[in-house]
């Protein structure tokens, strides 16, 4: 399979399919299916797993599918549905990520939230407050949209790390899948069929696993993904696309608010069109730049994406 983003062809190795079918996917709960077409959801298909990265130098980043923030909310959502049945923690599954604004966790470097990357979080809850499709469904089914905004209240959707949730699982999934190339289909069903929920310390509900090869193998593929987002190349262009950003918003080409409006894409075609040669030096540097050319440079902290899941319900260090 291939398909095509502004010019560029991407092999699709299905894995992002078989995933989903894993999870129950096209068979999904009936409640979920009018949710699947609200605005403010549908706009994630225009925004990048991974932070307007699909549109830089292919020869930094060469990932073998398109993925997109829609997905990661749907597979989130899923996730949640399989584990727990709960409508609600669905819900704030699959709206969690509504708020994400083009190039993603680049606009939290801009922002200068290097550790947290959550500076964006606070427009959860405009975009769904304005999407009158999804508060007529809401209504409809009888759930107040205070349940579905704040989806930090669900740990088994959100938690603080080191500890397991669906978020991160999904993230070690997508990214070992289209990135880091650490997650094979035998990887996912095995995944999925050894989740299941405990109690933790807190004696809050957590995502843990069944058996200890399962838990190390995913600690193994989280492993990976902490270096490469924790490298100098990934740093420079992250670091390069938040100055592009901010070069724009500061010059007036775009709005900070354009940022939840437009689709990448989109933007990026906003951008090419100014007579700026200094804009059009950076975009072009992100978008050619050699890897063996980019040099070591100092970050402050960024988040650390380390793991320390329940094992059979206990903590595994």
């Amino acid at each position: 399979m291939q398909f095509y983003l502004n010019g560029d062809i991407f092999k699709s190795t299905m894995m992002l399919d078989y995933y989903l079918k894993q999870l129950g996917y096209p068979n999904i709960p009936q409640f979920l299916e009018k949710y699947l077409k609200s605005p403010s959801l549908l706009r994630l298909k225009k925004i990048g797993y991974f932070c307007g990265m699909d549109y830089a130098s292919k020869d930094v980043y060469n990932f073998k599918e398109k993925i997109t923030r829609y997905d990661h909310s749907l597979t989130v959502s899923l996730l949640v549905y399989k584990l727990t049945k709960d409508k609600k923690m669905t819900l704030a599954g699959l709206f969690h990520d509504v708020g994400t604004p083009c190039f993603s966790h680049a606009i939290d470097y801009m922002n200068k939230d290097y550790e947290n990357q959550e500076s964006t979080e606070e427009y959860t809850e405009y975009c769904l407050k304005k999407d009158t499709y999804v508060l007529k469904c809401l209504k409809e089914d009888n759930i107040d949209i205070n349940d579905i905004i704040n989806f930090k209240q669900y740990s088994v959707v959100d938690n603080k790390r080191p500890l397991v949730c669906a978020d991160r699982i999904d993230g070690v999934i997508l990214t070992g899948i289209a990135w880091t190339n650490n997650i094979s289909k035998k990887d996912i069903r095995d995944i999925i069929c050894d989740l299941t929920i405990f109690k933790n310390e807190q004696g809050k509900d957590e995502i843990g696993f069944k058996t200890l090869e399962i838990a190390k193998r995913v600690l193994k593929a989280s492993d990976t993904i902490d270096l490469y987002c924790h490298c100098d190349e990934d740093n420079f262009m992250m670091e390069l696309l938040a100055k592009i950003a901010k070069f724009a918003i500061e010059k007036k080409y775009i709005s900070y608010q354009d940022l939840y409006i437009y689709g990448e894409e989109e933007l990026f075609k906003i951008l090419k069109q100014k007579d700026d040669t200094e804009l059009q030096n950076l975009i072009s540097q992100f978008q050619t730049q050699k890897k063996e050319d980019i040099p070591k440079i100092k970050m402050p902290f960024v988040k650390a994406r380390d793991l320390n899941p329940l094992v059979n319900g206990k903590r595994l260090k």
